[in-house]
Order: C-alpha cells, then sequence, then structure tokens
C-alpha cells in the first residue's frame, strides 16, 4: 500500500464502520414495497462502491487488506456480543431478554454473513481490478459491473446458507439483490465526489 493519508484513513474508517453497522442492524426485517429485507443491507451495500474507491486508491492487495480487516472487526463484534449476553446481567438489569433478542442473532446466520461478506468482496475486489486492467473506461462502469456480479454472490451465499430449507430462498435473494444494486446507482456520484480529492495509486 502506499503512504495513508487523512482522507485515506477517513475512506478505510468509514468502510469498517458501515461493515460494523450494517451487522448491528441486520436483525430488523423492514418491508419495502412488497420486498422484506433487513434494515442493514442499505448502508451494506455502500460498502461495495467502498470498497471499490479502496480499490482504486491502494489496489486490489491493498482493498484485500482492508476486506480482511473489516471481517476481523465483525468477527470480534460477533464472539463479544455472544459473550456480553452470556455474562449475568446485573440485579436491575431489565432488559436481558430484549437485548439478547436483538443482538443474538443465530449462529448460522452469523457464519452466513461473514462467508457472504468475505466471498462476494473478494469477488469484488477480482473483477474491478480485471475490469481496470483490461478493459478501462468509466468509473462508474467498473463499479457498477463489480457490484453487479459481487451483490448477487453475496445475496445468493447469505440467503442459500441461512435461510435453505427455512424459506423460499430466491424471493430473497432476488429483494436483496435489486435493493443492493438500488443502492449502487444512487452512490456512484460518490465515487466522483471522493476520487477526485485522491491521488492516483
Amino acid at each position: 500500500m502506499t503512504s495513508l493519508r487523512l482522507s485515506d484513513a477517513l475512506l478505510i474508517g468509514l468502510y469498517v464502520t458501515c461493515e460494523i453497522i450494517a451487522n448491528v442492524t441486520a436483525s430488523k426485517p423492514v418491508a419495502l414495497a412488497g420486498i422484506v429485507v433487513p434494515a442493514a443491507v442499505f448502508i451494506y451495500a455502500l460498502t461495495f462502491t467502498l470498497i471499490d474507491l479502496v480499490n482504486e486508491r491502494f489496489g486490489k492487495q491493498g482493498a484485500r487488506y482492508v476486506i480482511y480487516t473489516a471481517f476481523t472487526a465483525n468477527l470480534l463484534l460477533a464472539a463479544y456480543i455472544r459473550w456480553a449476553i452470556w455474562l449475568p446481567p446485573a440485579p436491575f438489569y431489565k432488559g436481558q431478554e430484549a437485548f439478547a433478542a436483538v443482538l443474538g442473532s443465530t449462529p448460522r446466520i452469523v457464519a452466513a454473513s461473514l462467508i457472504a461478506y468475505l466471498v462476494s468482496s473478494l469477488i469484488d475486489t477480482e473483477v474491478f481490478a480485471w475490469w481496470r486492467a483490461h478493459v478501462g473506461g468509466y468509473r462508474w462502469l467498473r463499479v457498477l459491473t463489480s457490484n453487479a456480479v459481487s451483490t448477487f454472490v453475496d445475496s445468493a451465499t447469505f440467503i442459500t446458507l441461512a435461510f435453505w430449507g427455512v424459506f423460499p430462498v430466491w424471493p430473497l435473494i432476488e429483494g436483496q439483490y435489486l435493493i443492493k444494486m438500488g443502492v449502487t446507482l444512487v452512490s456512484i456520484p460518490l465515487i466522483y465526489t471522493i476520487h477526485g480529492r485522491m491521488p492516483e495509486s
């Protein structure tokens, strides 16, 4: 990786923060126009554009380092939440059941989320770097292309691992994918706003 400037640190920090927020808010399902998705889907979809910006600045290997950092942070978050739930509550604390219900996702959901994140994010970096090296052209097009592939992989992997045998998986995959690509389209101006303030890698 090249030398780290304040804008670089803020970009990486924003990416990791969005990943952690997504994991904390994922337990609430929301219904939009007949599509049921986790509340986290909006900020999580944004992370695919953010990691593309990291890829622009630091290259594929640098993006991988940032992905591994966010994965480690999420793994620590999941483990610490389980430990916090296990700890005996203070006698005056009345929110133990609510605390466990909101933050205590089942091991299957946690594992599915972590696996889907790692696989799809690494695929995103590969597609983005390949497109940049071999096709070039507009930045928005390589972001859109890499996100189109990686968000589908993410949705399909997570939904299949988390809900196979419990719910019909294809409607859930389709709904999540549509929302994520909608967020990608809305986030396109962010590419030029942030990238214009960063030096080329």
